[in-house]
């Protein structure tokens, strides 16, 4: 199901095709994305079978949500390929199993999809559509080592302020906030 379209994009949602359990793979078995998905994330994936179960999660954690949260496929409306996801949901706190009232924006690309622009372009339109819906502040939440997300952060307008250990478990993130534009 389509979310949300930009000039480029199409964001909607990861389904079980074969098609978009392999790129699931793809993106996740792959180091160099997983490296910055902090500590207890279950990543590198190491087995095509676990795209399965990584959908599932993904599907299950935004059940309740009426659609409004997501964790969203990127595809480039040109080519009709799944770039990357798109996150837009609750952060979890440091208890994980708890949500809190801060809701982040992420994203996760393909290495051949790097520096397109996808990211900002998708998390600009999740973050507007967030925004209409009456949030007040949007977080994303950084790897210290992570500069091209950081990168994109900023290019999103948001502010750095600082490291913070508040969700996730208490894993040290840099973290950047947007606050909505009539607030």
């Amino acid at each position: 199901m389509t979310v949300l379209t930009t000039e480029r994009l199409i964001l909607r949602d990861w389904t079980d095709d074969p098609a978009d359990l392999a790129r699931i793979y793809d993106i996740y078995s792959r180091p160099e994305v997983s490296r910055y998905l902090g500590m207890a994330s279950g990543l590198p994936m190491t087995n095509p079978a676990e795209a399965v179960e990584r959908l599932r999660i993904w599907q299950e954690r935004h059940a309740d949500d009426g659609g409004r949260y997501g964790t969203w496929a990127i595809e480039v409306r040109g080519t009709g390929q799944a770039v990357g996801t798109v996150l837009l949901k609750p952060l979890p706190g440091r208890d994980e199993s708890r949500r809190t009232d801060d809701i982040e924006v992420g994203w996760h690309l393909h290495p051949d999809a790097w520096g397109h622009g996808y990211a900002t372009e998708a998390a600009r339109a999740a973050v507007a559509r967030e925004f209409a819906a009456g949030t007040r502040e949007i977080y994303a939440v950084v790897s210290p080592s992570n500069e091209p997300s950081m990168a994109v952060a900023r290019r999103l307008g948001m502010t750095h302020v600082g490291q913070r250990t508040d969700w996730y478990g208490g894993e040290l993130l840099e973290t950047f906030v947007l606050t909505a534009p009539d607030a």
